[in-house]
C-alpha cells in the first residue's frame, strides 16, 4: 500500500525530472530562435552593400526594379525571366506548392510551354529548359540560366532588327558564373540583361 506522501513525492519528483527541464527548453529556444538568430542575422545585413535592404537598380534616378527580384517581361522584344506562382510579389513570396504529378500543375507548366513556342516559332517542346516554365520556390528568382537566355535570341533580334550574333555577345557578357567557381551554376540576371539590350545601339 502507497501512502498519500510518496505518492505526492513522485509526483515532485517526476515534476522536477520532466516539467523543469522542459520549461528550460522553452525559454532556451525562445531566446535562441526570437532573439539571438534575429540579432545574428540583422548584424550579417549590415555588412552587405544595401545594408539588408532591396539592391534597387536604378537608370537615369529612376527605380527600375530590384537586383534579387524577379519581375514580368512578356514582351517579344525582352527577355523572359522565370514564372511566378505569386505573380512577382514579394510580401506574399513563395512556391505554387503542388507536386509534380499533380493535374493542375502539369496544366499550368504546358501552357506556359505553349505560350514560349507561339512566341519562338521553330522551336521544340523539349528544347524548352524547366526554369522558363516552372515558377522557383520564391516566386521571386531574378535569373535564368544561360541555355534559357540564349534560346530566346532569335525572337528578340527579329522583333529589333538586331543581329543574332550581336544579342548572342551581349547574353555572353552578363553569364555569370558559379559563387566562386565552385557553388551553384551559372545564371543570368534577366532584369540587366534587358537593361543592356535597351541600350544596344
Amino acid at each position: 500500500m502507497t501512502c498519500w506522501y510518496q505518492s505526492g513525492f513522485k509526483k515532485s519528483e517526476n515534476m522536477k525530472q520532466h516539467i523543469f527541464p522542459a520549461i528550460k527548453l522553452t525559454v532556451l529556444s525562445f531566446f535562441l530562435v526570437s532573439v539571438l538568430y534575429p540579432f545574428l542575422i540583422w548584424s550579417i545585413a549590415q555588412v552587405a552593400p544595401a545594408h539588408g535592404e532591396g539592391e534597387t537598380v536604378m537608370i537615369n534616378n529612376k527605380p527600375v526594379g530590384y537586383e534579387k527580384e524577379g519581375q514580368l517581361f512578356n514582351e517579344d522584344k525582352y527577355f523572359w525571366g522565370r514564372p511566378s506562382a505569386v505573380n512577382y510579389n514579394a510580401a506574399v513570396s513563395g512556391g505554387s506548392n503542388k507536386g509534380p504529378t499533380n493535374n493542375d500543375y502539369l496544366k499550368e507548366v504546358a501552357a506556359r510551354t505553349d505560350t514560349f513556342i507561339a512566341h519562338n516559332p521553330g522551336i521544340l517542346k523539349q528544347q524548352v529548359p524547366s526554369d522558363l516554365v516552372t515558377a522557383s520556390g520564391s516566386g521571386l528568382d531574378p535569373d535564368i540560366s544561360p541555355d534559357a537566355a540564349y534560346l530566346q535570341i532569335k525572337r528578340i533580334a527579329n522583333s529589333r532588327n538586331l543581329s543574332e550574333a550581336a544579342i548572342r555577345g551581349l547574353v555572353d557578357k552578363h553569364v555569370e558564373g558559379p559563387l566562386v567557381g565552385l557553388f551553384g551554376t551559372s545564371s543570368v540576371n534577366v532584369l540587366y540583361l534587358n537593361i543592356a539590350l535597351d541600350n544596344m545601339k
